[in-house]
């Protein structure tokens, strides 16, 4: 009798996680339909959902429609220097507050908590006027230091936790055994905190990536636009290449994918690794 509930039960979340993962997909299913339209087809009236020809071509074209190689490589080196910089103010400060007791740690941790309510648009005008002040408009700099700061405070938060949650005595283990406190970071904290510090890249990473609004302002140069700012170009008052525009939309996201397919396992890995001698 206990079975047949359990089976109806796997079968109806097996259902329903088919359903959520169909409506997240349908969106991305609609992009690659209209990259594979030609461009008559996109203007015609009335419209058809699948095209009529499939041209694959749009996604060869693509690049020569725009410098769509520049703008990746921008994106990428902004992504990649702004998770490392997050990663390396992020990770001290989150091991200190966590292991030591100090005067004013709790105020500490609260103002790390506000300055993550403020969001890059409201401040975009004063970020524009501190980076023409600090001579640095139009550069990649610029980007690098603006996405570590609005991330450095979720990192730092969810890297303390992470840290706290790991027993003292694990590491006072490891000082018995010879190892200083680098080595006792490195070969038993972070391991154990792998699932935070793979969570902290991640979310860094897709956050500068994403991020529009203040790429948009603080840069004006072809070759130092991400490739948010330059999707947009495809359609503008004079010309609309809807179909460049979802083929560039569709390439934006495979570093994403590809960063999840070869940090998945140490995800999983970091749940379990470095507790056990």
């Amino acid at each position: 009798m206990t079975r047949r509930p359990l089976r109806l039960r796997t079968v109806a979340l097996t259902a329903v996680g088919w359903l959520v993962a169909v409506a997240f997909l349908l969106p991305y299913l609609q992009m690659l339909v209209t990259a594979l339209k030609p461009e008559k087809e996109l203007t015609a009236s009335p419209g058809t959902y699948l095209p009529h020809h499939w041209t694959w071509s749009n996604f060869v074209d693509v690049w020569s429609a725009a410098p769509v190689w520049t703008y990746l490589r921008v994106s990428l080196i902004v992504a990649a220097a702004a998770t490392i910089v997050t990663l390396a103010c992020a990770m001290p400060a989150a091991y200190y507050t966590a292991r030591n007791r100090f005067r004013g740690r709790g105020a500490f941790l609260l103002l790390v908590l506000i300055t993550q309510m403020f969001a890059p648009t409201a401040l975009v005008i004063g970020i524009y006027r501190e980076m023409v002040a600090l001579d640095l408009t139009d550069t990649l700099i610029s980007l690098v230091l603006v996405n570590a700061a609005f991330n450095l405070p979720f990192c730092t938060w969810i890297l303390h936790g992470y840290f706290s949650s790991i027993p003292k005595e694990l590491e006072e283990a490891a000082f018995l055994d010879g190892a200083g406190r680098v080595g006792a970071l490195t070969r038993v904290t972070l391991p154990i905190s792998m699932p935070g510090v793979v969570t902290a890249i991640v979310y860094t990473f897709i956050s500068a990536w994403n991020e529009y609004i203040v790429a948009l302002t603080v840069t004006a140069s072809p070759n130092r636009r991400p490739l948010t700012v330059a999707i947009p170009s495809f359609v503008t008052e004079y010309q609309a290449h809807w179909q460049f525009l979802f083929a560039a939309s569709l390439i934006a996201i495979i570093p994403v994918v590809i960063l999840f397919v070869f940090i998945e396992r140490y995800l999983i890995g970091g749940l379990t690794a470095g507790s056990v001698k």
